[in-house]
């Protein structure tokens, strides 16, 4: 008989920004791999589904279950360093902005990150999250090994010895089972010189082409009101513009590798790495993201911004434009596609439904992929157009998992 009573009372969950929650009949707060290990078989022994929250960061139904809710808040740190490979093994639980800190300690830095860094690393890993550059692929690609608990509690152990294995645990949505660690392909630590200005939105795409070569980091937000930078926190750079429109603009950032000393000037930064790329954000608003093949990016943004300008003019929030490098993990939004990120919002308690599923119109006409954690209508026959390697995926996961323990409602209808 498994322990029970290593379980906790379950209870009611919510994610950041309150569009998903659920009662799970258990929850778990493990503080060890051996501990989570338990808790997993103990659930699947009484017949329960498993599922990790994270940060609670996705805006999707990939959390809420109705069995055992983990949390890995507790398993955090770096487990080692192997400073000659310059990799690092570190817990689920860690937190973007915990990993920064001590990577500087250790004079390492990420690879890349993205503009929130308040979420776990396996969650945010785990679901595609990426940050900007041509020439850079989403965060899951640093990942050389993980280890990931399997329904009965052993550790399968994931190394670039099994390459397919790696492929397709790099982003699998907790399907797989429940990472425990992670190790990391990092560089020496790095600063970052920023720079932000404001451009009307076809002057920004007349000089698109050349800022994505040119520099590390180029992306922006369209504005398509005087209010919309208010939404995401964004700084004032209207003394910036060339031409001193308030609206229809695109707050503009680049972002390069420089040996220059930390400094801060009027829409100009150098920082480490970590302490540059996080954004403030605040709970406002409910996101959809799609990955659109690089060469259609222009043509997508244009055509969203079309459609709000003309159709739905009250949908005031920001539209975010970053680049992003393919990479070859299974079920990542860029499989061997190099793309452009195109994502719009709406505000909480409005109906934006409408306004979201003819995004996803446009954006799916141009070959598009969605952020698996961000709102998205993708069906069944969806991901297998669109997923060149979901069969083999699924026939994975099933080995791994073949009574679904690591799935929800959600997961089922889209990766069964």
């Amino acid at each position: 008989m498994k322990n029970k009573n290593i379980l906790q009372e379950g209870g009611h969950w919510r994610n950041w920004v309150g569009n998903q929650d659920c009662v799970a009949a258990a929850k778990g707060l493990p503080l060890s791999e051996e501990e989570l290990c338990e808790m997993v078989s103990t659930a699947t022994s009484m017949d329960m589904n498993v599922r990790c929250s994270g940060s609670g960061h996705s805006f999707t139904s990939v959390v809420p279950t109705s069995g055992l809710l983990l949390s890995l808040s507790e398993m955090k740190g770096i487990n080692s360093i192997d400073h000659e490979k310059k990799r690092a093994t570190v817990a689920a639980g860690t937190t973007i902005n915990e990993l920064g800190r001590h990577l500087k300690e250790n004079n390492l830095s990420m690879i890349n990150q993205g503009d929130i860094d308040t979420q776990a690393l396996a969650g945010a890993f785990s679901t595609g999250t990426h940050g900007t550059g041509a020439r850079l692929p989403n965060l899951a690609s640093a990942i050389v090994g993980m280890k990931i608990v399997q329904p009965n509690g052993d550790i399968l152990t994931v190394d670039e010895s099994k390459p397919d294995l790696l492929r397709a645990s790099r982003v699998s949505l907790g399907t797989l089972g429940i990472i425990s660690e992670m190790t990391l392909q990092l560089m020496d630590s790095y600063n970052l010189h920023e720079r932000i200005w404001r451009e009307d939105f076809d002057a920004c795409m007349e000089m698109h082409d050349e800022l994505a070569e040119k520099h590390r980091h180029f992306g922006f937000f369209w504005c398509p009101t005087e209010k919309s930078r208010h939404c995401y926190c964004l700084p004032d750079t209207s003394a910036t513009s060339k031409t001193g429109r308030t609206a229809d603009v695109c707050e503009m950032k680049v972002m390069d590798i420089t040996d220059r000393p930390p400094m801060t000037a009027e829409f100009e930064k150098i920082a480490y790495s970590s302490d540059i790329y996080p954004i403030e954000y605040v709970p406002n608003f409910h996101e959809l993201e799609y990955a659109v093949p690089v060469a259609h990016g222009k043509d997508a943004a244009k055509a969203v911004r079309k459609l709000i300008l003309e159709k739905y003019p009250e949908c005031y929030y920001p539209l975010e434009y970053r680049f992003t490098s393919g990479d070859d993990a299974w079920l990542s939004p860029f499989f061997e596609q190099d793309s452009v990120t195109v994502s719009v919002s709406g505000e909480p308690g409005t109906d934006y439904w409408n306004f979201l599923r003819d995004v996803h119109t446009i954006l799916r006409g141009f070959g598009a992929r969605p952020h698996w954690g961000k709102l998205h209508f993708l069906t069944q026959k969806d991901v297998e157009e669109i997923y060149p390697k979901i069969n083999d995926f699924k026939k994975l996961r099933r080995e791994l998992d073949p009574k679904g323990y690591f799935l929800n409602e959600h997961l089922s209808q889209l990766l069964k």
